[in-house]
């Protein structure tokens, strides 16, 4: 007898195990991939050097992701080629939500417009969302011998035409949105100009600060060196005036009404991430306009607009087709 009973007492305590194994195993499998991101580490990759626009929203959105979701964020920047080596890398990595990219206008509705062989395409992507947006501004140095005295495009025009081929100008990178903008310019005002390639604009910024080059179409980061009277703004790419250089009309408004480009910086995801971590990911970047401290991190890049996936995939398929079109039109090239 006391054996039987010890063998009953055996088997129902077995069957109680199971079927806490049962249970256990139904709720983690009952648990959707959003409940459970991230289960590591996040890692934001930037195809841009520290320091530029698209690094310095990374950490923004690093550092709010870290807060809101109990995980390490870590920035990760992978500069060159236009940001292609960082957009391949992430193209590449594991379709969890773990791995970001951090990018711009120009790697994901322009390059695969220049490039034959870019390594990606935008298919290879989910967009989380968008994060900044904002002209470029058209800049020169007042304190240059060639061109300190110009105000407007028109007179950058006047001088270049005179001087066929002498004047300079900087682009952030080969086919960068900033020198395809200005590319734009050369077609329409009909001038003869030569590009210079910097690894970023900061360093294209530079460029025109230190006299290397004539001319640059900047991005926000421009605004303060503009105020303190280092550089001249001769109009913005926009469709209206800037907000930080109300003085500073549109190219539409100085007679060149075919250059209407705007800058995004934004974060993306492997193709196939799960669309809830997509959406948890969004979800949380968008709480982030509730805390004044990071919006004005991010306000002096651009407008805070962080819209979510499908709208801005939305967008970025208009886009796409518009630089498309653009870049058929003007016959553009990369050298």
């Amino acid at each position: 007898m006391k054996t039987a009973s010890r063998t009953g007492r055996r088997r129902l305590l077995g069957g109680l195990m199971a079927a806490g194994a049962v249970v256990t195993v139904s709720t983690a499998a009952a648990q959707s991939p959003a409940q459970t991101f991230p289960s590591k580490p996040i890692q934001i990759v930037v195809g841009f050097a520290a320091g530029t626009t698209t690094d310095t929203i990374a950490r923004v959105a690093a550092e709010h992701l870290r807060n809101r979701l109990g995980q390490p964020v870590v920035v990760i920047n992978k500069p060159g080629a236009n940001g292609v080596i960082g957009a391949i890398e992430v193209a590449r990595a594991a379709a969890d939500g773990h791995t970001l990219l951090a990018t711009n206008t120009s790697s994901m509705t322009v390059n695969p417009h220049l490039y034959r062989k870019l390594g990606y395409t935008m298919a290879d992507f989910a967009p989380v969302t968008l994060v900044t947006s904002a002209p470029l501004i058209l800049t020169v140095n007042p304190a240059n011998e060639r061109v300190g005295h110009i105000r407007t495009v028109t007179d950058l025009v006047a001088w270049a035409k005179t001087r066929p081929g002498d004047l300079s100008y900087a682009a952030a990178g080969p086919g960068n949105i900033t020198g395809l903008t200005f590319r734009i310019l050369n077609n329409h005002a009909g001038v003869k100009a030569n590009e210079v390639l910097y690894k970023s604009a900061v360093a294209s910024q530079m460029g025109v600060l230190s006299k290397e080059v004539d001319a640059f179409i900047d991005t926000p980061m421009a605004v303060p060196p503009i105020k303190a009277g280092k550089l001249t703004a001769l109009a913005v790419t926009g469709p209206r005036r800037w907000r930080d250089l109300p003085d500073v009309p549109t190219f539409k408004e100085a007679g060149f009404p075919q250059i209407d480009v705007t800058f995004w910086l934004a974060l993306f995801a492997p193709a196939q991430t799960p669309s809830a971590i997509v959406e948890k990911l969004h979800s949380t970047l968008a709480t982030l306009k509730d805390d004044a401290n990071l919006v004005r991190q991010l306000l002096p890049h651009g407008d805070v607009d962080l819209v979510g996936p499908q709208a801005f995939s939305d967008r970025l398929r208009a886009e796409s087709a518009g630089w498309a079109e653009i870049i058929r039109r003007e016959n553009i090239q990369l050298d």
